[in-house]
């Protein structure tokens, strides 16, 4: 059986979120809700230049594009990536073939699990886990784990120049606004609070980490509390507008809060057969 991958859509430029920072956006609609989630990647565009994750393939051409526009590839020093998933590993194989300077940043989980589908170039490899920090030129870069993941191999990565925070897919959200709508959400301060958090809550119980309900909340909180330790001005995820100003403490705190949440169900078989009626009636 062959599978056929449909391009995205809807395309938004990337965006600047700090000097020489920028994030790169897929976005992808819900079905049958009028809300979208964003799949975003990011590069820093430093004296080393740093691609941080890459992208869905469904959404290659578009990805190559908007990070090669932003920094030639030769240029590139630094591959980051946060963990295996489909919408973070994407376009690796091409993105380690344009840039032959650069060096991949990654784990031992990440490349044990990965191994199935991506061969590592394990001479360009630099393992680096949780509390490490990297010389990128102009700029240190930490790896800091986030405190909610789906993959033990997750890990995410702070630059300590401009205080930015890749936080990989902790503080997903949906965003307004589905098939046909423009101009989504680029900060989450554009957002209706109670959608925002019963956002989070949603990706985070039923997207990301379900043994939320079995965690102990003070030492839950312990592990969030490493973030404020970092001196964070903006966190960017790759499903979330980002999150600049007072946010970023209110993200924090709704991330602390996130044990004791009540969570909607996952959409059910009854929504998909709605989804499906609409469908054949469209």
């Amino acid at each position: 059986m062959s599978i056929t991958l449909s391009e995205p859509t809807c395309h938004q430029d990337p965006t600047e979120v700090a000097p020489a920072t920028y994030v790169i956006h897929e976005v992808q609609h819900a079905l049958g809700q009028p809300l979208s989630v964003f799949i975003n990647s990011a590069v820093v565009d430093g004296d080393e230049p740093v691609l941080i994750d890459t992208g869905s393939l469904r959404n290659r051409q578009a990805w190559l594009r908007d990070a090669f526009n932003l920094v030639d590839p030769k240029r590139v020093k630094w591959v980051f990536v946060s963990h295996e998933d489909a919408d973070h590993v994407g376009n690796l194989d091409d993105v380690m073939e344009a840039c032959p300077n650069a060096t991949l940043v990654c784990n031992w989980a990440l490349t044990e699990r990965h191994t199935n589908a991506f061969e590592f170039p394990l001479g360009r490899c630099r393992w680096m886990d949780d509390g490490i920090t990297f010389d990128a030129g102009d700029r240190e870069m930490t790896v800091v784990r986030p405190p909610l993941y789906d993959s033990p191999s997750t890990r995410g990565l702070f630059d300590k120049r401009t205080g930015v925070y890749w936080a990989v897919d902790c503080f997903a959200t949906p965003v307004p606004g589905g098939e046909g709508a423009e101009n989504l959400a680029g900060d989450v301060s554009q957002l209706d609070d109670e959608f925002w958090t019963q956002g989070m809550t949603m990706f985070a119980f039923n997207a990301l980490a379900p043994w939320l309900r079995l965690v102990d909340k003070k030492r839950f909180g312990t592990d969030v509390d490493r973030l404020t330790e970092l001196s964070i001005s903006t966190i960017i995820s790759a499903h979330s507008p980002a999150i600049t100003g007072d946010r970023v403490a209110d993200a924090i705190e709704k991330t602390r809060d996130l044990p004791d949440a009540q969570c909607p169900p996952a959409p059910d078989q009854a929504v998909l057969d709605l989804i499906l009626a609409a469908t054949r009636g469209a």
